[in-house]
This record gives C-alpha cells, sequence and structure tokens, in this order.
C-alpha cells in the first residue's frame, strides 16, 4: 500500500475540545493556548464557533479570542458558523475559514441545529450570497457522516444528495465527521471512495473521534483512499454537545505520532503538541484520551536492565 509523503492537520481543541469542558476557560488562557499551538506548526487552526452565547457559554468569547490571538503569515484560523448571524460576526473578527454546520440524518440537524437537513441547506444559500466579495473562504460539513445516534447507518445516496446541493451552493471543500465514533475502517474507505469517485474536484477532510477507539485505524483507512486532511485535538479532548455518549477527538499527538512511525511528514513539532497535551491532560483528566500521554513516544527508550549476579556465582 502506499502512502501520501506528508498531511495536513487542523488542531480543533480551541473550538471542538473546548466547547463541552464544564469549566469555562478565560479568553486570556484560551488566546495563550492558540499562540502556542500556531509555535508547534500548524498551518490551520479551528479557534471557534459563532453560535448563541446561551447555546455554547464556553465560546461566548469568540470574537474577543480573535481580536487577541497572534497573526502569522501562513496561518489560516477556522471558525464554526451556524447561521447568518454567526457568518457575519466571523466576517468582522477576520477568520480566514468559515465551516458551516450540518448533520447527515434529520434527527441529529434536528437536535444540532432545529431544523432538518436539507431545510437547513437551503437556509445556507443566505450565508453564501453574504460572504461574496469577502475574504472569507466557506467549507461544509457533514456530522454524523459514519453513523447517526438516532438512525443508524446513513445510506450512501443520502451523502451523494447533500454533496450535489454543496455543489449547487458552490462549496466543494467537505469535512467528514464521525462525531459519535461509529466508524470503522470498512465504512471510512467505502464512503469516501464512493464520494471521491462521483465528486472528484472536492476536497474531502476527515474530523475523527475516538469514542470506540477506532480514530487511529479509521485515518489510516482514510489515508488508503485519498484523504490527506485531518482535524484532531491535543490532548483527546471534545465532543458534540448535541449527541449522546459523544466523547473526545482523535488526539493531535496520537495522530502525528501513529504518521510519523509510518514515513508521513505533518509539519508539527510532537514534542511540543506532548507539552501542551499534559497540561490539559492534568487540568481536564476526565476529558482526556490520549495513548502517547499515557505511553510515550515509541522513541521513547527505557534504560535496559544490567545484568544481574547469580547466586552461587
Amino acid at each position: 500500500m502506499s502512502y501520501p509523503t506528508e498531511v495536513t492537520i487542523t488542531e480543533v481543541c480551541p473550538r471542538d475540545g473546548f466547547q463541552s469542558l464544564p469549566e469555562v476557560i478565560p479568553t486570556e488562557e484560551k488566546v495563550e493556548y492558540i499562540n502556542r499551538l500556531i509555535e508547534c506548526g500548524f498551518k490551520q487552526i479551528e479557534v471557534t464557533s459563532f453560535v448563541h452565547p446561551k447555546a455554547i457559554p464556553q465560546l461566548s468569547d469568540a470574537s474577543a479570542v480573535l481580536t487577541k490571538i497572534k497573526r502569522v503569515q501562513g496561518v489560516k484560523f477556522r471558525a464554526l458558523v451556524p447561521n447568518l448571524k454567526g457568518l457575519e460576526r466571523a466576517i468582522e473578527a477576520n477568520v480566514d475559514k468559515v465551516k458551516l454546520m450540518l448533520s447527515a440524518t434529520d434527527s441529529h440537524s434536528l437536535s444540532n441545529a432545529n431544523s432538518k437537513t436539507f431545510e437547513a441547506m437551503k437556509g445556507f444559500e443566505k450565508l453564501v450570497k453574504a460572504a461574496e466579495g469577502s475574504h472569507v473562504h466557506i467549507g461544509g460539513s457533514i456530522s454524523v457522516a459514519f453513523g447517526c445516534p438516532y438512525e443508524g447507518i446513513v445510506p450512501i445516496e443520502r451523502h451523494i444528495e447533500i454533496c450535489k446541493r454543496y455543489v449547487e451552493l458552490g462549496i466543494k471543500d467537505i469535512s467528514l465527521a464521525d462525531t459519535t465514533g461509529m466508524a470503522n475502517p470498512v465504512k471510512i474507505k467505502t464512503l469516501v471512495s464512493r464520494l471521491k469517485s462521483q465528486f472528484p474536484d472536492f476536497n474531502f477532510s476527515l474530523h475523527l473521534h475516538n469514542t470506540r477507539g477506532m480514530a487511529f485505524a479509521n485515518s489510516v483507512a482514510g489515508l488508503e483512499a485519498g484523504i490527506k486532511d485531518f482535524d484532531s485535538a491535543v490532548a483527546g479532548l471534545g465532543g458534540c454537545p448535541y449527541a449522546p455518549n459523544a466523547s473526545g477527538n482523535i488526539a493531535t499527538e496520537d495522530l502525528v505520532h501513529g504518521f510519523q512511525e509510518m514515513g508521513i511528514s505533518t509539519g508539527i513539532d510532537l514534542d511540543n503538541v506532548i507539552k501542551i497535551g499534559h497540561e490539559l491532560r492534568n487540568r481536564f483528566r476526565e476529558y482526556s484520551n490520549s495513548f502517547i500521554l499515557k505511553a510515550g513516544k515509541c522513541s521513547d527508550l527505557s534504560i535496559a536492565p544490567k545484568e544481574q549476579v547469580k547466586i552461587g556465582e
């Protein structure tokens, strides 16, 4: 099997990692974490979401965070937006890219956005029009793409119809999200291969959660299906507030370490990520899920035992 020599990883901890934490993180601390993540080498960071403050209080400081973080050439800041008001706030805050919220199933969409899937997509028309002439790039998403906690398996035909609607909107940058960790390598390869074949000019990325311990295996399956863009969160923090039994994203340190062990470059300073990960894990231990923070890197060798003198010699 031939794998790519390099991939792109988007760090999503400042948004997806923090959004479900019960402790509200002060704005200045969020800014510090984001600035340190920039120093790790990430070229794209999902910094926040422009949702209503009552929906996710943790992200009520979205505009303030964007105002205070460092602006470094070559580093793009992405935000999630649910509606026109959110897009307007994102443009005003000078984000580089917004990702639209969309669920593959009506059940999850009603829970997450209070509208059915294609009703939500109809509303995207206003957002696309409002973004015309601005500097902001609009990307799409499909949450619960590999399984819905309410409806189970999502038919491929539904994904194809969603992507056709995205074509009509002029959106071809699509994140496929395993929101509740229901994917497996076969599901990943089957769906990704079909969609890439049907929509060859789309850029598909994977947003994987490690709810059932399958996320890295699913990442490799994504590689084999032609995916080169992945989301992850330091310390494995995260989870959808509107999906039952949702848990954290694949840990960035696990993903970077695994790819590097396979000879795939990420451009990320793994040791620096691990340092930040330990800090977050110590602070939010109940919400962290990271193998590397527990076991260390494969290159972290132990001191070999010395030969013991045998009794009687």
